[in-house]
């Protein structure tokens, strides 16, 4: 019985990491290059983040101001960043035909406003390279040889050779099992990006309000984190937003190994200061000395919604129908220690994700980043959510996807090339 051809790339896993590798490698010359996918449909993340409009990656040019988002991998990514980064990942989809266009939060999102765009221009190049898509093909044991590897597939029994592997398999739980087979260590994948329940009535009550600009600080047993000038919105839960998302985010293995109790303090008055304050609340004695608490507020709490700003006054025991000329010097510490410091008992993880971001995966130590390429077994690479890097939301985790595929599809194409 003759034996089956020798592949030169098994891609194995049809995401963004996976989509950007195989092209980037056939187009560079490589012939026979097959995307090995295990469901149906391949790129379906790609297709459903976002809310279908796919925040393909995020304007932040600078690749020492962009490895700062990745609570996993910041020091790490530099090299890789200076290789691939936004502004190339841009370039990228607009000479195939996808043009980026910059929210005023630095969320880059195609023209079309559909990721059914980006999802087309990948597929498109994929197969003007020459790519072979294998959907349903799911790979499930990989066993290295003297001239690349032997993998065996779900619902096959024969085996099929290639020269090189790339494991683009996301956070499924196939890819982690696959590479600790091989020898590789896997840290253990916990939830990132995620919302807070929180035991606080009050403030749920408020579901549906947004607040900015905020700073948070999340203690966890004896550890702190802050973000400064964030973005949160109340819901009948606890708290979620992109400020909060980040917070957890680099907060997710210490909330994960405290059980998702913590304390939270919100500073609603973004940034201010107990002197700035104080000073504030003053002049507001004088300036507004008729107007009622309820109704007139002194400059700096003005963005304060009014839902808000009536809760905190309740909150701190003060009548709203009082003029800020009542207002007892008791009530207005009260106040300030509210607006400044407001205390919340975090007792546990929000009911959903956020992108369907995990902390965890292949350690970074065991991964040559230069050419994505394992430290243990030559010829194999690995790329996207797989490895233990994760970033926070806002385009930053495909942006991974992108600049990883990319290198390890490059350094792929010049070892079999």
């Amino acid at each position: 019985m003759p034996e089956s051809p020798v592949l030169p790339l098994v891609v194995a896993g049809g995401g963004a990491a996976g989509f950007m590798a195989a092209i980037t490698a056939a187009e560079a010359g490589v012939a026979g290059v097959e995307i090995w996918e295990a469901t149906a449909e391949p790129l379906s993340k790609v297709r459903i983040s976002g809310g279908g409009r796919c925040n393909v990656t995020h304007a932040c040019w600078d690749p020492t101001e962009l490895v700062s988002h990745y609570p996993r991998g910041q020091r790490p990514l530099r090299g890789p960043f200076s290789r691939f980064a936004a502004g190339d990942a841009v370039a990228w989809f607009a000479e195939r035909g996808v043009e980026l266009a910059e929210e005023s939060d630095g969320r880059m999102f195609p023209v079309s406003n559909s990721s059914a765009s980006v999802v087309a221009a990948l597929r498109a190049a994929a197969q003007r390279s020459g790519v072979v898509l294998r959907p349903q093909r799911a790979l499930q044991q990989v066993i290295p040889a003297a001239d690349g590897f032997h993998l065996k597939a779900r619902g096959t029994s024969a085996s099929i050779r290639c020269r090189r592997l790339l494991l683009a398999t996301g956070g499924h739980p196939s890819g982690r099992r696959i590479a600790a087979a091989l020898g590789h260590q896997v840290v253990p994948p916990v939830p990132s990006l995620f919302t807070l329940r929180l035991e606080a009535p009050w403030l749920t009550a408020l579901a549906g309000l947004s607040q900015v600009p905020v700073d948070l600080e999340l203690q966890v047993g004896s550890e702190r984190f802050r973000q400064s000038d964030g973005i949160v919105l109340v819901t009948h839960w606890g708290l979620s937003g992109p400020g909060l998302l980040r917070l957890t985010a680099f907060a997710a293995r210490a909330l994960q190994h405290h059980h998702y109790k913590a304390e939270l303090r919100i500073n609603w008055c973004g940034g201010l200061d107990v002197e700035q304050l104080r000073l504030q609340l003053a002049a507001a004695r004088q300036q507004l000395a008729r107007r009622q608490l309820a109704n007139g507020r002194p400059e700096c709490l003005l963005p304060l919604r009014r839902r808000l700003w009536l809760a905190l006054l309740e909150q701190a025991g003060l009548d709203g129908n009082r003029t800020w000329a009542e207002l007892p010097r008791r009530g207005e510490q009260r106040l300030a220690e509210l607006l400044l410091r407001t205390p919340l008992t975090v007792c546990g993880r929000g009911p959903f994700g956020e992108e369907f971001v995990t902390a965890g995966g292949v350690d970074l130590g065991e991964v040559n980043l230069a050419v994505m390429e394992s430290r243990l077994i030559p010829g194999l690479h690995l790329a996207g959510e797989l490895l233990d890097v994760d970033g926070v939301t806002g385009g930053f985790n495909f942006q991974h996807c992108w600049s990883s595929g990319w290198i390890a599809g490059s350094a792929m194409a010049d070892a079999l090339t």
